[in-house]
């Protein structure tokens, strides 16, 4: 017999409420009653406003632009609901900020992922659902249980449905040797031979291409990526596939639309003819160009969170 599950609530912040009422929409719930404020010093203030003790409790929030700001309403909601006598709390961080910090580099570096994971425990958290991290091994920086999406599928699926897809024209990109996995994930469901950009990175968000690895010319690419934030990576890696690999059309999936500093501008200008992205953060109207296509994550993350409040397998989904 199927366990029904405890009740269950879904909360958001502020990070991206269109993505939580989406959840909601999807779970057959309203989003719980909440207020997140701030005072007129910039402290932030978060009250729950319906019960929720003995509750299944999920709380919404990627810690996006501005990050330090969502990541501490995060942090004090779960303090708030956890006072408030919840029976579990699950943050789904769509977008998990701070990832990019996951070792140190070079000498006397922080290692801000783990910080962000204890920060989170200590908070009172009793478990993570999250999508497309950047780097596989951020999930043992936890000491509590973390489900984790992978976007391929998701991306592959839509590729697949618009039915003009021939496996044979088309090349899988990594833009560095860190996303070799994803690129295998996507070569597998797809049937497509993979190529890798060989680059380095002078300075922080800069990045020179050296070499391409694989055959590309006069195919068609599919570049992936889990971030795009200043786009230098992408937009290198485009260019140089075009320029010197010879490619025919460049298209890039790519789960996280960070789009910092002129991101928008250097895609515009860019060699690459479509950017699809997940809805994990939400993109302003004034950053949406005729190339970008956004693909809703609420489906996928509405059913994790069903099974998660049924304490049923995950595992048949979409994780790594």
């Amino acid at each position: 017999m199927e366990n029904q599950g405890r009740i269950f609530k879904v909360f958001t912040a502020n990070s991206n409420p269109k993505l939580a009422a989406a959840i909601a929409k999807e779970l057959g719930c309203e989003l719980g009653k909440a207020e997140v404020k701030h005072f007129s010093d910039g402290e932030i203030s978060v009250s729950i406003q319906e019960s929720v003790r003995g509750a299944d409790c999920f709380i919404v929030q990627s810690t996006c632009n501005p990050v330090n700001e969502n990541l501490m309403e995060l942090l004090i909601m779960i303090d708030a609901i956890k006072r408030a006598s919840a029976a579990r709390i699950t943050a789904v961080i769509p977008y998990f900020g701070y990832a990019r910090q996951d070792r140190k580099a070079k000498p006397r570096e922080p290692i801000s992922a783990k910080l962000v994971s204890n920060l989170l425990t200590t908070a009172g958290v009793d478990r993570i659902l999250t999508l497309e991290l950047h780097t596989l091994q951020i999930q043992g920086f936890f000491d509590i249980p973390l489900d984790h999406i992978i976007s391929a599928p998701l991306f592959t699926s839509y590729i697949k449905e618009k039915g003009d897809f021939d496996p044979n024209e088309f090349v899988i990109l990594a833009p560095d040797f860190g996303s070799v996995s994803r690129a295998r994930q996507f070569s597998m469901r797809l049937g497509c031979p993979i190529a890798i950009i060989d680059k380095r990175r002078p300075r922080a968000n800069v990045s020179e291409v050296l070499n391409i690895i694989g055959e590309v010319k006069d195919k068609k690419i599919i570049l992936i990526d889990d971030i795009i934030d200043t786009a230098g990576t992408l937009c290198n890696a485009a260019n140089a596939i075009v320029e010197k690999g010879g490619a025919k059309e460049v298209y890039a999936y790519v789960a996280h639309g960070v789009l910092s500093g002129n991101a928008v501008e250097k895609l515009q200008n860019s060699v690459i003819k479509k950017v699809v992205f997940l809805n994990t953060i939400d993109i302003p109207k004034e950053k949406m160009l005729d190339k970008f296509v956004v693909l809703n994550v609420a489906p996928i993350l509405s059913e994790a969170i069903k099974r998660i409040n049924k304490d049923m397998p995950i595992s048949a989904m979409i994780l790594e």
